[in-house]
């Protein structure tokens, strides 16, 4: 799977969500646990929600995907992708949070 394009995604916005979702559906699944996120987004394509996304790369990760674990990489996602003085922090502790 190209963990570089959704993090790139999750961290910048860019490229737009479609051509992630494709991108996403085109590829093996890695792991059982990803096969439900990838099915939910045959079904949804790009109207899959972020948090899906997120917790699908934490998944991706080998990690849980618990509520903690997903509100923590969406809050970096969010933060890294507001730009400012904390983004280097914000996409250091996704970075850290998504490291096998």
């Amino acid at each position: 799977m190209d963990f570089e394009l959704l993090d790139r995604y999750l961290l910048d916005g860019t490229p737009e969500k479609r051509k992630v979702v494709d991108a996403l559906l085109k590829s093996k699944p890695p792991s059982p646990q990803a096969a439900a996120f990838l099915e939910g987004m045959r079904m949804l394509g790009a109207r899959t929600p972020d948090l899906s996304l997120v917790a699908l790369r934490l998944v991706l990760a080998g990690k849980q995907a618990s509520d903690d674990a997903v509100v923590a990489l969406k809050r970096a996602s969010d933060e890294a992708r507001a730009g400012g003085a904390h983004r280097e922090e914000a996409v250091t502790r996704y970075r850290d949070l998504v490291a096998p």
